[in-house]
């Protein structure tokens, strides 16, 4: 999961669970998300990288610059 690219599906801010969809075993899946970097806010459709993976549907994220 770390490295892989996603799309920002639900708005992550302080206080929200956002998600992302995630490319994934052949497929394409959400993920409750979160932003690496504390009250940092990363909007609907921004392009995120995986940082860090908690299992089985969490993931920390920084958006791809």
């Amino acid at each position: 999961m770390i490295g892989k690219q996603g799309r920002v599906t639900g708005r992550i801010a302080p206080g929200l669970v956002g998600e992302v969809m995630v490319q994934i075993r052949g497929g394409t899946e959400a993920f409750h998300a979160y932003a690496m970097t504390p009250g940092e806010e990363i909007p609907k459709d921004a392009l995120v990288v995986v940082v860090e993976y908690h299992a089985p549907r969490t993931v920390y994220v920084e958006p791809l610059l």
